[in-house]
């Protein structure tokens, strides 16, 4: 198997695994996305199990295998950040991900796991968040 069919089947073992667990988990679903975010009404907490099923595995994990490494599994090299800096950008950001999160019960990635499922809801918030991601990019280029 050649380097690029190696990366190929890494990224796709790896899309399946994380799409899966998003749809088990029921992330991919807004309402339960929103009732974990309601919190001064009719909260639900499963999101919060989610999260720490997921903390529980990755934390150990991180520390005994990832740190370790000194490259990605696909042999490509880690880009860890060092930048520190809490600035308004970031806090920016930050707040619109979490508006938009709250507004659609929808992040990235169960928004892209569900396109699958062809909801005009779902492919309304991709459009709408890649036509974002561009204009992130043009704005951050001036």
């Amino acid at each position: 198997m050649n380097e690029s069919m190696y990366k190929s089947v890494i990224g796709l073992v790896s899309g399946v695994l994380f799409g899966s667990g998003m749809v088990i988990s029921g992330m991919v679903d807004p309402i339960n996305v929103l009732g974990f975010l309601d919190i001064t009404g009719d909260w639900n907490p499963s999101l919060a199990f989610v999260m720490g099923g997921a903390l529980a595995i990755f934390t150990p994990m991180y520390h005994l295998v990832i740190k370790k490494r000194k490259q990605a599994v696909n042999g490509e090299g880690f880009k860890i950040t060092t930048n520190q800096v809490i600035d308004k950008k970031l806090v920016g950001g930050a707040a619109l991900f979490g508006i938009g999160w709250g507004l659609a019960g929808f992040c990235p990635g169960p928004a892209v796991t569900s396109l699958g499922g062809g909801a005009t809801s779902v492919i309304l918030f991709s459009i709408t968040m890649l036509i974002g991601m561009k204009a992130a990019v043009a704005f951050q280029s001036k």
